[in-house]
Parts: C-alpha cells; structure tokens; sequence
C-alpha cells in the first residue's frame, strides 16, 4: 500500500463520497460483513491480524473479549498489532472462539 503525499490526497479525497461510503460500511458491518483486519505498525508496516479478525468474528470490543480470554485490554492489544504473540494456550483460546464463530 503506497503511501500518499498531502498533495496527492487533497485531490483524491476530494472525489469521495464520504457519507455514503460510511452509510455503506455500516450497512456491512450490521450484516456481519467484514473485510480484512489490518494494522499499520508505526514503521509503516500493514500487517494482517489474526487475533483481531478472531475477536472482530465475535462481535466483541476488546475489553470484553480480553475479559473472555483471561488476560488484560493491553495483552490484547499487543497481540492485534503485533508487539506480541499468544502463549500456546491462549493460541488453543484463539482456536476455539475462531471455530465458535464459524457455527454461528
């Protein structure tokens, strides 16, 4: 994903139609449409997260998913931008909501 300059986003955004693109995405996301999870890291990086699709999956926010698992809102976030990596049993954890949510 490029990155763009302001000069090149001012005319870019300039063609949006931000109203019907928000409308759009939370008519999707009532439906439980959802596309990829990403994160950008600080370094610029875009990395897909799989603990954050898992927890998107649930319809959970972070607190109550963190609350689920058994581990802090700040765990969760290092785990959904990559800082960090889940135990073994917390990756077994993440298995069976994933499985969960594919039932539902």
């Amino acid at each position: 994903m490029p990155i763009l300059t302001e000069t090149e986003l001012l005319p870019r955004d300039a063609q949006r139609e931000l109203n019907t693109e928000l409308l759009e995405a939370a008519q999707q996301m009532r439906a439980g449409q959802f596309g990829r999870v990403s994160v950008v890291t600080r370094d610029k990086r875009v990395i897909e997260s799989p603990v954050a699709k898992i927890r998107v999956s649930t319809k959970l926010s972070q607190a109550k998913f963190a609350t689920l698992m058994g581990i802090s809102v700040h765990t969760l976030q290092d785990w959904e931008q990559g800082r960090r990596s889940p135990s073994g049993a917390a990756k077994t954890l993440l298995r069976v909501a994933e499985n969960f949510t594919g039932n539902l």
